[in-house]
């Protein structure tokens, strides 16, 4: 799995992972595991399998590192 840190979070039930790498990944609440929307936080670190959304790269198996 990889690992990144949590770069911003919305009111709308998704977010952005900071990866190291060009671009960040999204993500939405229903790809979290073993935690709540609620209980993240911008910087926190996360580990996360990288997937292919509608739009592009995703983050997938969301949880905290």
């Amino acid at each position: 799995m990889a690992e990144g840190n949590i770069k911003k979070l919305t009111d709308k039930g998704f977010g952005f992972i900071d990866t190291g790498k060009e671009k960040d990944l999204f993500f939405h609440s229903s790809s979290l595991q073993g935690v709540s929307f609620d209980q993240l936080r911008e910087g926190q670190r996360v580990s996360f399998t990288e997937g292919r959304g509608p739009k592009g790269p995703c983050a997938e198996n969301v949880k905290p590192a």
